[in-house]
């Protein structure tokens, strides 16, 4: 994950809108996945907590997750076509 991470700041610094390449383009749908079940799995917390600060801390942590999800959707769009 880190390695992605660290491909797509170089890649955001070089300013070029280079294609991935097959090996980047599988992390980055296992990123995705990964965050689809960081999604789900924050829904499914906040659906079972009564405690106030948990369900604030769920609250976060879902809307994170769907921000990241939301970015590498973006990022997974643009390098098709």
């Amino acid at each position: 994950m880190l390695n992605f991470f660290k491909a797509a700041r170089e890649t955001a610094a070089a300013g070029a809108a280079q294609a991935l390449s097959p090996r980047e383009r599988l992390l980055l749908m296992e990123e995705i996945d990964r965050t689809r079940w960081a999604i789900d799995t924050a829904r499914n917390h906040f659906e079972q907590v009564v405690d106030p600060t948990l369900i604030d801390c769920y609250i976060y942590e879902l809307n994170a997750a769907q921000l990241r999800y939301q970015f590498l959707l973006r990022k997974f769009k643009s390098q098709e076509g």
